[in-house]
């Protein structure tokens, strides 16, 4: 049965169905919609929106209905405009209480026949398991709000610029709301409302304080890197991947640092035969999972590129998606802990840590490092100032 939640909060349950309204009874079967709002969380229903590849409603809209949900994209938007006039915070109420019903039943319809449009003429993508996991975590993310305070960031104010930024960030948004479909290789974004994790400087990190206990940092040592190594079949050293170059591939004739400026000024310059190994064979990589116009990942991404960029793609795409796999994965196993997954940047999850949870440490560090991707364990009380944590 198609439907659709009458609001993107877990809290707000309300859907429409069978072309009618239900609040304190949810129908049985239901099976598709547009998108997940976390309000049913029945693991058979499948997301159109995931179909369309992240498109929006409009854009997925056939011609025979635009009329039909411009109209209804208009009186949206005036309700929004009204909300925003009298200062009404959609994150702290739910939507059908403050429009009227005929209107939700009218959008809900339109909503239904382009959901119905969209899996009647599009195919499940393949990784769709995948996905549908991951839109779900960045969910529950966005309604998660972030502990912002200025305790211990005197330094911040020193300079006017500084004093402005802070002063900024501490007005923004206390909210992460990630773009899962941001790239064409799948690695995350935030939308313009978000707070800007990814980009933030390091120095107003200090800003970010778990609600928990600690922060607890997940990240890959080199993980590029490694995913390189990994598509070539070799097995991952156990130590520093930069320092386990510098004996294959440099013959110990480099420190660290030169030997990770030379690699990647090598790995994503096709022209350049500056590093010749059998541990690291872009070409074998590219045969294998480019066929001239679409590279095609471990993860089941099938992305169009030119074959300048091709490896880069591959590497930024397998990267992402196995960092979002492993978040996925810790999330379910924090299930019904106070832990929980704070958010993820890059090649990094941060777990906001309760210390009662501390047993579980090592677990967790095995879920990343599954195919032994080797990882640091960092751990602090706010998300610049995080020491190494041995387990």
């Amino acid at each position: 049965m198609l439907f659709q939640t009458l609001d993107d909060k877990s809290e707000c349950v309300g859907v429409y169905a069978d072309g009618s309204l239900h609040f304190d009874t949810i129908p049985t079967g239901l099976t598709k919609t547009w998108k997940y709002t976390g309000s049913i969380k029945d693991p058979a229903v499948e997301y159109a929106w995931i179909y369309a590849g992240g498109g929006t409603l409009e854009q997925s809209c056939p011609d025979e209905l635009k009329e039909d949900w411009q109209r209804c994209q208009k009186r949206f938007a005036a309700y929004r405009r009204a909300f925003e006039i009298g200062k009404i915070d959609l994150r702290e109420h739910c939507f059908f209480d403050l429009v009227p019903s005929t209107f939700l039943e009218d959008f809900c319809d339109v909503k239904n026949k382009i959901t119905e449009h969209v899996f009647a003429n599009t195919e499940r993508p393949e990784n769709y398991d995948m996905l549908d996991g991951f839109q779900k975590l960045i969910h529950k993310i966005k309604y998660q709000n972030l502990n912002l305070n200025k305790e211990g960031c005197r330094q911040l104010y020193h300079s006017t610029v500084g004093r402005r930024k802070a002063n900024e960030l501490m007005k923004s948004h206390y909210y992460i709301d990630y773009n899962l479909f941001g790239t064409v290789t799948g690695r995350l974004t935030t939308r313009r409302n978000s707070f800007p994790i990814l980009t933030l400087k390091k120095e107003f990190r200090k800003l970010v304080k778990p609600h928990n206990d600690w922060f607890v940092s997940l990240d890959y040592n080199g993980a590029e890197v490694r995913t390189l190594l990994h598509l070539s079949g070799y097995d991952q050293p156990k130590t520093d991947i930069h320092s386990w170059n510098v004996k294959h591939l440099f013959n110990q004739d480099v420190d660290r640092d030169t030997a990770k400026t030379l690699f990647f000024a090598w790995l994503y310059n096709p022209d350049s035969d500056a590093i010749e190994t059998k541990y690291y064979d872009r070409k074998k990589v590219l045969d294998k999972w480019y066929d001239g116009d679409y590279i095609s990942t471990p993860y089941k991404r099938k992305i169009k590129v030119d074959e300048r960029r091709a490896l880069n793609y591959l590497i930024q795409s397998s990267t992402s998606d196995r960092v979002m796999s492993r978040a996925v994965e810790i999330d379910r196993f924090l299930e019904g802990k106070k832990s929980f997954v704070s958010h993820i940047v890059h090649d990094e999850i941060v777990i906001d840590f309760c210390d009662e949870d501390r047993e579980h440490l090592k677990e967790m560090k095995q879920i990343f490092e599954v195919d032994d991707f080797s990882a640091n364990l960092r751990a602090g009380k706010n998300y610049l100032e995080l020491e190494e944590l041995k387990v």
